[in-house]
């Protein structure tokens, strides 16, 4: 996929994908990052100068927490992993998001203008 095909990430946005990867248990920043772009087939960047200031922004509101440990490659790295608190964002944050995606949906391709551009 070609470069200018791919998607910014809005903020809040960011902060929801975070905390979905992290569902599956502690990961470290590199990997989150990998995760997000294999999980859009590559459409969606994660820049590390977005990436890390949301994990700071994530911890700060107990909603994910860090720890240090060793990598796959054997390197030093923090770990991020969801907490209860941020478990329950999770849900609160999803629900946002499905509800903005059908209000878009509808502006997008209102009732009855199905085909056309």
């Amino acid at each position: 996929m070609s470069t200018q095909d791919r998607v910014e990430l809005l903020q809040g946005t960011l902060d929801l994908l975070i905390l979905r990867t992290l569902v599956f248990g502690p990961v470290h920043g590199h990997a989150i990052a990998k995760a997000i772009e294999q999980g859009s087939d590559d459409v969606l960047q994660v820049e590390q100068g977005s990436l890390y200031p949301a994990l700071h922004r994530l911890i700060k509101r107990g909603w994910i927490a860090a720890e240090a440990g060793i990598s796959e490659n054997n390197r030093r790295a923090k770990f991020y992993r969801l907490t209860a608190k941020g478990r329950k964002q999770l849900q609160v944050e999803t629900t946002k998001w499905e509800k903005l995606a059908r209000a878009i949906a509808r502006i997008l391709n209102p009732a009855g203008e199905e085909g056309r551009p």
